[in-house]
């Protein structure tokens, strides 16, 4: 299958609906549907009927993140593999730079690339039920994606630190105190929520609201490709490490993983 199979856009009026819809893995995202999520977002820069984007899941969960069953096998060139290496990055500032507003409804399990996405959106709500972390250190990897600016921009220096280097997921009444989520609604209750937000924002003169999040959006992240320009790099040296190795091992065995820091 391709990743647009497991992407659906739906257009209400001034409003599209990307939902990720692949149930069966829980939204983990193979390298396909970065591609598409990224040519989806793209898109979106030479649409003048869309005012806002809305980015949610059609499952229980948003996204446990890569698809880590996919991993082993055999093993691409390096070169192969930066290359690669780089989908996320381009995904995540094609986010950042779509034009219209951006509003990310999370519910259930979003960790990983599946906690990057969000991080990219500009609003963020979710359910009760919403946990939310960057799990990438718990394979012995380091959180890539040029996402770790967004999350210090979002949840501040020490809170970032700390979601980045456990790999903890939180509930979302703390990503609520954090100022990851805008706000925690019930399941009954959220769609609504979420597409009056939605037109709300599409109400207001597109071409000033447009601006105004460019502006913002480049004055919070101008260091922000310079000092991530290396995330791929690094992550090629951690999966390289026998950390990483056993990292892999212990999800796969569900137990828990022995570092050496080797």
């Amino acid at each position: 299958m391709s990743g647009h199979d497991h992407v659906r856009i739906e257009q209400n009026g001034a409003v599209t609906t990307v939902s990720l819809n692949r149930p069966d893995r829980r939204n983990a995202l193979t390298p396909e549907m970065l591609i598409a999520l990224r040519e989806i977002a793209e898109r979106f820069r030479g649409d003048a009927e869309t005012r806002v984007v809305i980015i949610r899941s059609d499952c229980p969960d948003f996204s446990v993140g890569a698809d880590i069953g996919r991993m082993g096998g055999e093993v691409p060139s390096v070169a192969e593999l930066r290359r690669t290496a780089e989908n996320g990055a381009l995904l995540l500032r094609a986010i950042r730079e779509i034009h219209q507003p951006t509003l990310c409804l999370v519910r259930g399990v979003a960790t990983g690339g599946g906690a990057c996405i969000p991080t990219a959106c500009d609003f963020r709500v979710g359910t009760p039920d919403a946990r939310i972390g960057y799990g990438e250190v718990k394979l012995g990897i380091n959180l890539m994606w040029h996402a770790l600016p967004l999350a210090i921009q979002t949840v501040g220096l020490a809170r970032a630190k700390r979601m980045v280097m456990t790999g903890d997921l939180f509930d979302a009444e703390t990503m609520r105190d954090w100022g990851f989520l805008d706000e925690v609604l019930a399941p009954d209750a959220i769609e609504d929520h979420v597409m009056a937000v939605a037109r709300q924002y599409a109400a207001l003169p597109p071409v000033a609201v447009q601006m105004i999040k460019r502006s913002a959006n480049v004055w919070a992240g101008a260091l922000d490709q310079a000092v991530m320009h290396a995330d791929a790099d690094q992550w090629l040296l951690a999966t390289r490490t026998d950390d990483f190795r056993e990292g892999v091992a212990a999800f796969r065995e569900k137990r828990d993983p022995t570092y050496r820091g080797d």
